[in-house]
């Protein structure tokens, strides 16, 4: 039988990993030089035996490639290896720019025919300014037709050097002139960190933080002095929910911001005691006593739970929301030949309490295969913060107030997964887009839940169909295990109509979640992601937690264990 270079790439691994631990075993030595150069002496020999006398030709390339990530896979999923064709992808992430147009895409098939579209400019970027909307299909690019290309391909295409120049020709739903043109210069792309700072709850100055790379610390320094500045901000809220991190420089410069210059926030420890580094603040803090809340969920990671984490310990900040992510580990780039990048796991960090917050204990695994938890509430450490309030060590950061994220309701998925709000947005924006007002004063009214629920076609709407599903599956298992008679088939047959879906009742019973979604496309389309964070806020339970928090009088330095100030005495010497 034909082996699959799956398979070939795993022995690969097998053959680099199981032959040192079979040497050191016999040496003593698990990372002895000399068991390594055997072990990879191996490999190569292996490769080139399989090279030249395998039944069919194998891709070089692929397979060392495949053999690399299996290794790496093995390790922890944040050790990588960056081939030189995907390290500009990786250097946007860090810098947060690169050259371009300056749009989100999305490759998605519309009535059997497949397409990449343009899903959202950035505000102020090429494409914007150019006229390209949400919903365009790109048919185009500087005269070649991208006629079944892949987003990836399109992508590749519409990037490139600053000032030059491309043609871009897409068909725009909902226009008498469908096929336009657009003629425009590529400009180096500065990826906002913060899309949105603003007054909310009439007293909150509220900022959203969505990732952490060089600009993130200055954008959130500007918009902090600048919220600070307006005399009806009582209060400062950090938005870090769905931040998957970044760069750890940014959340110690953005802690400092809060706290006293000089403040221990992070100790990173790689494999010795030599390799121990100690961060403090550096900068001078902007203001170490205003009221301030985080808000965090489960997709808050890496440098979000620094910040976090670190303004807990400190009892700088009331941390709000759900669970944190968990990720307690440190990554470094090393320049491999041929403009590959490693990023390897260095070191754990510790928090100012001392506590490591890692979830997952990738070092060890269960029977099945699993990776193990680096702690169980019964046996997680305790810490404590400045002020002596308990916390925990491993599986992420808790929050002081809970607050469960909202469930996502199967149909809300339907309506997401086969892009029913996108469209509609399209459709209701080309036609009333001079109606519509600006984020702070617009909602999704039942006129227009209406519309929406005309604008759904009830015969094409793709139900999952989970309960049909499991109930078809029940049958089978009663007949086969006998239990099967008119009675039960008679019940079956009952509860599958009761069962059956209702389109019209289903938009109506979900209607928070879905005029949610509605209103986040329809400022995507007009005010870009700086509207659609103003829209969100506006219903926002977290906020609200925080607001009432805040309003409460006594319940910020309760949940922090502020000791009270001492009065002064208005006793007169006498």
């Amino acid at each position: 039988m034909k082996k699959t270079l799956k398979y070939f790439a795993w022995a690969c691994v097998i053959a680099a990993l199981a032959a040192p631990v079979a040497l050191a075993d016999d040496e003593k030595a698990v990372n002895d030089d000399a068991a390594i150069a055997r072990s990879l002496d191996i490999f190569n020999t292996l490769y080139k035996e399989l090279n030249t006398f395998y039944v069919d030709t194998i891709d070089a390339q692929k397979s060392i490639e495949n053999a690399i990530n299996a290794m790496l896979d093995d390790i922890d999923p944040y050790t990588e290896y960056i081939p030189a064709k995907e390290t500009d992808e990786f250097i946007t992430i860090s810098t947060g720019e690169y050259g371009g147009i300056g749009s989100y895409l999305m490759e998605r098939t519309v009535n059997g025919k497949k397409g990449v579209y343009i899903s959202g400019p950035y505000e102020g970027s090429p494409a914007a300014r150019a006229g390209l909307r949400s919903g365009d299909r790109i048919i185009m690019i500087d005269g070649d037709s991208t006629a079944n290309w892949t987003s990836d391909q399109v992508s590749k295409r519409l990037k490139g050097q600053a000032n030059t120049h491309l043609t871009v020709t897409v068909v725009r739903p909902y226009d008498e002139d469908s096929i336009k043109t657009f003629s425009f210069n590529r400009e180096t792309i500065s990826v906002n960190p913060v899309p949105y700072y603003g007054v909310t709850r009439d007293n909150i100055g509220y900022i959203d933080l969505t990732s952490f790379n060089e600009k993130s610390a200055q954008q959130v320094r500007d918009a902090l002095i600048e919220l600070k500045k307006d005399p009806r901000v009582k209060n400062i809220v950090l938005d870090l929910r769905s931040n998957g991190g970044g760069i750890v420089e940014g959340a110690i410069q953005i802690v400092g911001y809060f706290v006293p210059k000089g403040t221990q926030v992070l100790v990173m420890r790689g494999r010795d005691k030599s390799s121990e580094r100690t961060y403090k603040t550096t900068v001078d803090p902007i203001d170490t006593n205003i009221p301030l809340a985080v808000l965090i969920d489960g997709g808050s990671a890496s440098a979000s739970e620094i910040t976090a984490g670190a303004l807990q310990d400190l009892d700088r900040a009331v941390i709000i929301g759900s669970r944190s992510f968990g990720k307690g580990l440190v990554q470094s780039t090393r320049q491999l030949p041929y403009d590959g990048i490693l990023k390897v796991t260095i070191a754990k960090y510790y928090i100012p309490s001392g506590r490591l917050i890692q979830e997952v204990d990738y070092g060890n695994r269960n029977d099945d295969g699993t990776y193990k938890k680096t702690t169980t509430d019964s046996t997680a450490r305790i810490f404590h913060t400045v002020h002596g309030r308990e916390v925990r060590e491993g599986g992420g950061i808790m929050p002081d107030i809970k607050v469960e994220p909202r469930e996502l309701k199967r149909i809300v998925y339907n309506i997401m997964r086969d892009h029913w709000d996108f469209d509609f947005a399209t459709k209701y924006v080309a036609e009333h887009g001079q109606e519509i007002p600006e984020p702070a004063n617009f909602q999704v009214t039942d006129e227009i839940f209406n519309e929406f629920k005309a604008f759904i076609n009830a015969d094409k709407f793709e139900y999952d169909k989970v309960c049909e599903q499991q109930l078809a599956t029940l049958r089978k298992t009663a007949t086969a295990e006998g239990y099967m008679n008119d009675s039960i088939q008679a019940q079956f047959d009952l509860l599958e109509q009761m069962l059956k879906h209702d389109l019209d009742h289903d938009l109506d019973l979900h209607l928070r979640d879905i005029t949610y979604l509605i209103g986040q496309e329809i400022m995507d389309r007009l005010y870009y992601q700086r509207g659609q964070v103003q829209n969100s806020i506006k219903d926002d339970d977290y906020l609200d937690a925080a607001k009432k928090m805040f309003d409460t009088a006594g319940e910020y330095q309760r949940i922090l264990n502020i000791p009270a100030k001492k009065g002064k005495s208005n006793k007169k010497k006498k």
